[in-house]
């Protein structure tokens, strides 16, 4: 039985398989705009960054919008990633493990088959880490 262990945050997110509690990295998915920052998101038609709509709603209370839309199709391209593996049929168990906001993204965009699948999250961020550090975090989640 395979498990897929997606080690992500809004930028990156690398996915490993386990077999005998040893990781190997399958895939490594990159989202350039979410390393930027709101101010690199969002320009106006002349290439300035001026008011916009997301510095309108920063200054209004609101979020970074822009940066929140990244994260969501983000988190929805590495959720397409999970839902493939599971049609595939070579995902039988799957772990998560993202910064708090970034795995709360991924729950919510997993379909409900997918969703049943997970054994377990850990909200922590390490999709920078080394494999020895991602698989001594999640050695004792089987």
């Amino acid at each position: 039985m395979t498990t897929y262990i997606v080690v992500a945050d809004a930028a990156r997110a690398r996915v490993f398989t386990r077999d005998a509690l040893k990781l190997k990295e399958q895939q490594s998915l990159v989202h350039a705009e979410g390393r930027l920052h709101e101010g690199d998101l969002v320009t106006d038609r002349g290439g300035d960054v001026h008011e916009s709509t997301a510095t309108m709603a920063r200054s209004a209370g609101g979020e970074s919008v822009a940066t929140e839309h990244h994260e969501e199709l983000f988190a929805k391209e590495v959720v397409e990633c999970i839902y493939r593996a599971r049609v595939d049929n070579s995902l039988k168990k799957l772990i998560l493990v993202a910064p708090p906001r970034f795995l709360g993204r991924l729950r919510d965009n997993l379909d409900g088959p997918s969703r049943k699948l997970v054994i377990h999250t850990l909200a922590k961020d390490l999709s920078k880490a080394s494999l020895e550090d991602i698989q001594e975090a999640v050695s004792d989640l089987r």
